[in-house]
């Protein structure tokens, strides 16, 4: 946690400006509430709750120990870091076609076009999937959706974001460890679930028929209990400790980190996006920055020429989804504003 006695007063004045746009944002009641942290390497840290942490059907206030469902921030957090290790490692040949540990992708034909997608092509999501696919409305049986995922004849189009790119990395991590994910230790401080009573509400579950706290708003992910593209959880505090082992190099490799940074596309890189026109990220970090989002209202921002991160951790979608937050507006605002010079 930030001390702020201790800041400097041109960290402290960073951390004032990029934090402003986050009070109005709750004020104006475009979010119940939400968390600023940043990490500099030469000025420490600070972070700052505000608002409601949950206002349906009770409320209960936000504070800097509240967990957070991280959304996508799953991809980058703990499954990109994970298959970066494994080829650091030589188990996994990063331009090898998923097949290699997922024998049976599409196995009933030898020449589908999913049998010849790559670990990297998966990673910078650079592959023919489709953006959006609705998998748990096929059934809650998380063995059955594995396979139907496995065996379905996708319908192909052009390269975008799709969640099916680590959904499937996600299936290659079961199969290298014979774990499920959620049997796997998802890092220091972050967690497959939390306490509801400490957690961030999400929505109002139209299909669990329940608020959701502590427990994975994304869909597929809970169908599929447990998943490389959502179900993370964490603090402040735990985000935070993620970005500076970046920073200081202490959480992955030198290679690994080469290439979290290394462009594979006009917006992606290996994971994570880079700065590209209108970023959500906004337009005053460096070049050498990489950052992701998260459905439910969280991103993460690491520039490494300034040597400082930035999460905006946020429940924008409590207790719907459908209604317009300015996310995005809000991430820009808050972006700009850490990084300014």
């Amino acid at each position: 946690m930030g001390d702020r006695a201790s800041a400097s007063p041109e960290f402290a004045a960073v951390f004032e400006r990029g934090f402003a746009p986050l009070a109005a944002a709750v004020s104006d009641k475009r979010i119940p509430g939400g968390v600023l942290g940043i990490v500099d390497l030469k000025h420490g840290r600070l972070t700052r709750a505000i608002g409601s942490a949950q206002v349906v059907p009770a409320t209960r206030p936000m504070t800097e120990e509240t967990w957070f469902d991280l959304a996508s921030l799953t991809k980058v957090i703990f499954t990109t870091t994970r298959i970066l290790k494994l080829a650091d490692e030589g188990v996994i040949d990063l331009d090898a076609p998923l097949t290699a540990l997922l024998p049976d992708l599409r196995q009933y034909d030898a020449d589908a076009w999913e049998r010849k997608i790559t670990f990297r092509q998966c990673l910078g999501h650079q592959t023919p999937f489709p953006a959006v696919e609705p998998i748990y409305t096929y059934g809650r049986d998380p063995d059955l959706l594995r396979a139907f995922i496995l065996q379905r004849d996708w319908r192909a189009g052009p390269p975008v974001y799709s969640d099916i790119n680590f959904i499937l990395l996600g299936f290659a991590l079961e199969r290298l460890t014979k774990k499920t994910l959620r049997d796997l230790d998802p890092g220091q401080g972050l967690a497959w679930s939390a306490d509801p009573e400490h957690s961030a509400a999400t929505e109002d579950c139209t299909w669990r028929h329940r608020v959701l706290s502590g427990e994975v708003h994304d869909d597929n992910c809970s169908a599929l209990q447990g998943s490389g593209h959502a179900g993370l959880f964490g603090t402040v505090t735990s985000v935070l400790d993620f970005a500076e082992s970046l920073l200081d190099g202490t959480g992955a490799s030198k290679s690994a980190i080469a290439l979290m940074r290394t462009p594979l596309s006009n917006k992606r890189t290996h994971g994570w996006e880079h700065p590209y026109a209108d970023w959500w990220g906004g337009t005053t970090c460096s070049p050498a920055t990489i950052g992701h989002t998260g459905f439910t209202g969280v991103s993460l921002l690491v520039d490494f020429d300034r040597g400082r991160a930035a999460t905006l951790l946020t429940n924008r979608i409590h207790p719907t989804r459908h209604f317009d937050s300015g996310i995005l507006a809000l991430r820009q605002a808050v972006g700009n504003l850490v990084y300014q010079s």
